[in-house]
C-alpha cells in the first residue's frame, strides 16, 4: 500500500520546541558594512557576469554565445537527452537580433541576463514552442502564452534554447516518467539525473545553458540539484509567479531555479521574481537585488560566518541515509563552523510525519488540476461513441502510469467515507510541520540537511518499487509543506560512476529570507576548497 494510504496510522503528537527571544537573521553579521560598490564576485564565479562583460566589452556578441552552447548542446545531447524541444533557430534569431540592438546603442539591451542562454521546463508554458509537461496528452501542444517566469527571462535579454525533460506533469523523483524519454545523469549515462526537473539540472550541469529554470512541489528543483551537482533554489511559497505553470498540486508548486554558481542562480531568482497580478498567490513583497548582495572570496574576513547559528536537522543523518552522504554532510557543517558559525543539532520531532502527509495532499490536488487533461479542454482527444467514452479513453491514451496512479490516489482519499481519515489528517500534519519548522528557525538563522538520503543510483533501480522511491523525497517535502525557501549547494562526493557522485547541502531559511541563504551558500560555494563539480562528460566533449 503506497504511503499516502497509511497516513491514518500516524500519530498526532507534537513536542513543541521551547520558543527563546526571537531571533532575525538578516544579513551576515560581518559582510555588512561592505561597500556597495566592490559586492560583486569576480567573473571565474559567474558565467553570467562573464557574458555581460564579453558584450559590453565587445569582446563576443550574443550570436557566438549562442553557437558556442547550441554546438555543445547538440554533442552531448545524443547521451543526456535533457532536451524534449531544443529552439535553434528561434534562439539563433534571438541572438542576432540582440547583437542588432547593442550595436545600435539601445539602452536597454544589455539586460541582467542578456545573451545568457537558458533552459526552461516543459511544464511551463511558452508561446513560440511546445509545452508538454512531459506527457503524450499534450503532445504538440503549443500556448498562446508566456508563462510569466518565461516573459521576466526574455524581457532580461535571456535566449531560451529549449524546453527541458521531465517526469510527466512532475510526478515523479528520476525524469524516468517522462512520456518522452529518459535523461541521463551528466556524472555518470547509467544513472539518473533525479526529478522531475531532471533534465534542466542536467542541462545545466553539462553546461548546455547557463541556467534553468525548474518547478518544486516536493523537491523536484533541490534533489536532482543535488544528483548534478549544480545549485539549486526553491523559493518561499509565493514569491515567484506560478502563471503558466501546469499545475500538479498547487498550494506546493513552486517555479526555482538552477545554476553552476549561487551568483548565477541569485542574479536569475532576481529577475523572475516578484508580485504577477495573474497569480494571486504571488507575494507583493519587495524583490531585492540578490546578486548585489553577495561578497567576493578576496572581501571575506577570516571569519564571515561569525554570528550565524545553524541547526543541523536530527532526524536527516540516521537510518536510510547514505553513509557517504552523512560524511559529507558533516564535513560541510565542519566546513561551517570553521568560517565562524555556530552549528548545533536541531530535533524537528513531526520530520517523519511529512512524507506521507504530503503525498495525500499532492495527489488530492492532482486529482483536480488534472481533470481538465480529458481531451475536450485540454489534451489529443481519440475517437469515441459517447462522452464518457471520450473522456476515458483519451485519459488513458495520453496519461501514464504514475500519473494515473496519483489521480487514483488522490480520489480515493477525498471520497466520501475517506475524506476525514486522510485528507484532514494530512492537513493536521502539515500544521504541525509548519509550527515544527517556525520554531527552529526562531532558534536558528538556518537549518541544514542532506538533500537526498542517497546519490544518483542507476536507471531502472527504483521504477519497480514506488516506496523507495517516495522515501527519497523525505529530505525535502516538508518545505514544501511549510511554503519555506531552501537552497542546495554541491558540498561533497561518494564513490560512483566514473569520477565519484555529487552530493548537496540543503540550506533552509525563514519566509521570503532567499537573500540569506544566498548570501551563506556563496560564502561557502567559494570557500569550499579541493572539490570541482565539473562532470567527466563536460570534459570529454
Amino acid at each position: 500500500m503506497p504511503p499516502p494510504l497509511q497516513a491514518h496510522r500516524l500519530l498526532i503528537s507534537h513536542r513543541r520546541l521551547p520558543t527563546p527571544a526571537r531571533r532575525r537573521f538578516t544579513a551576515v553579521p560581518s559582510l555588512q558594512s561592505a561597500p556597495a560598490t566592490t559586492l560583486a564576485p569576480g567573473p571565474a564565479t559567474s558565467s553570467i557576469l562573464s557574458i555581460r562583460e564579453s558584450l559590453l566589452s565587445g569582446e563576443r556578441t550574443a550570436a557566438d554565445i549562442t553557437s558556442e552552447y547550441l554546438s555543445r548542446l547538440r554533442r552531448t545531447e545524443p547521451s543526456l537527452r535533457s532536451f524534449i524541444h531544443v529552439a535553434d533557430a528561434a534562439a539563433e534569431r534571438e541572438a542576432e537580433e540582440l547583437d542588432r540592438r547593442i550595436a545600435s546603442g539601445e539602452k536597454d539591451a544589455v539586460g541582467p541576463l542578456a545573451g545568457v542562454p537558458v533552459g526552461v521546463k516543459d511544464n511551463l508554458c511558452t508561446a513560440n514552442m511546445p509545452s508538454t509537461g512531459g506527457s503524450r496528452i499534450l503532445d504538440g501542444y503549443r500556448p498562446a502564452y508566456d508563462a510569466t517566469v518565461v516573459r521576466r527571462l526574455r524581457e532580461a535579454g535571456a535566449i531560451v534554447v529549449g524546453k527541458t525533460n521531465l517526469d510527466e506533469f512532475g510526478m515523479g523523483s528520476t525524469t524516468e516518467g517522462s512520456a518522452f524519454q529518459v535523461t541521463t545523469n551528466p556524472w555518470d549515462n547509467s544513472r539518473v539525473p533525479g526529478g522531475s526537473s531532471g533534465g534542466s539540472a542536467s542541462a545545466v550541469s553539462a553546461r548546455q545553458c547557463i541556467v534553468s529554470l525548474g518547478s518544486d512541489t516536493g523537491g523536484s528543483v533541490r534533489q536532482p540539484a543535488s544528483f548534478c551537482g549544480v545549485v539549486g533554489l526553491k523559493p518561499t511559497y509565493g514569491r515567484v509567479s506560478r502563471f503558466g505553470l501546469m499545475a500538479y498540486a498547487s498550494s506546493l508548486d513552486v517555479v526555482g531555479c538552477f545554476g553552476s554558481s549561487v551568483f548565477d542562480t541569485a542574479t536569475i531568482l532576481s529577475v523572475v521574481a516578484g508580485h504577477d497580478k495573474m497569480d494571486s498567490t504571488s507575494s507583493s513583497q519587495v524583490v531585492p537585488d540578490y546578486a548585489s548582495e553577495l561578497v567576493s572570496l578576496d572581501l571575506l574576513e577570516s571569519k564571515p560566518l561569525a554570528g550565524v547559528r545553524i541547526g543541523i536537522i536530527q532526524e536527516t543523518l540516521g537510518e536510510g541515509v547514505a553513509n557517504g552522504v552523512i560524511s559529507s554532510i558533516k564535513g560541510a557543517a565542519s566546513h561551517l563552523e570553521q568560517l565562524g558559525s555556530l552549528v548545533e543539532e536541531v530535533s524537528l520531532p513531526s520530520f517523519s510525519l511529512g512524507l506521507p502527509a504530503y503525498y495525500i495532499l499532492a495527489s488530492s490536488e492532482a486529482s483536480s488540476n488534472l481533470s481538465r487533461y480529458d481531451g475536450i479542454r485540454y489534451g489529443r482527444q481519440v475517437s469515441a461513441d459517447d462522452l464518457n467514452e471520450l473522456y476515458g479513453e483519451s485519459r488513458a491514451n495520453g496519461l501514464g502510469h504514475e500519473v494515473k496512479m496519483r489521480i487514483l490516489m488522490g480520489t480515493y482519499a477525498l471520497s466520501a467515507g475517506y475524506y476525514d481519515a486522510y485528507y484532514k489528517r494530512a492537513q493536521q500534519v502539515r500544521t504541525l510541520v509548519k509550527e515544527s519548522f517556525k520554531d527552529a528557525l526562531e532558534r536558528y538563522d538556518i537549518l541544514i540537511s542532506p538533500a537526498a538520503p542517497s546519490a544518483a543510483y542507476k536507471i531502472g533501480e527504483k521504477t519497480n518499487d514506488p516506496l523507495a522511491m517516495y522515501a527519497g523525497d523525505i529530505m525535502t517535502v516538508n518545505v514544501n509543506l511549510a511554503g519555506l525557501p531552501a537552497l542546495v549547494v554541491p558540498c561533497g562526493f561518494v564513490e560512483g560512476g566514473p569520477a565519484g557522485l555529487p552530493v548537496g547541502l540543503q540550506m533552509i531559511g525563514s519566509p521570503f529570507c532567499e537573500g540569506n541563504l544566498l548570501r551563506v551558500g556563496h560564502i561557502f560555494e567559494q570557500t569550499l576548497q579541493n572539490l570541482s563539480f565539473v562532470p567527466p562528460l563536460l570534459a570529454e566533449s
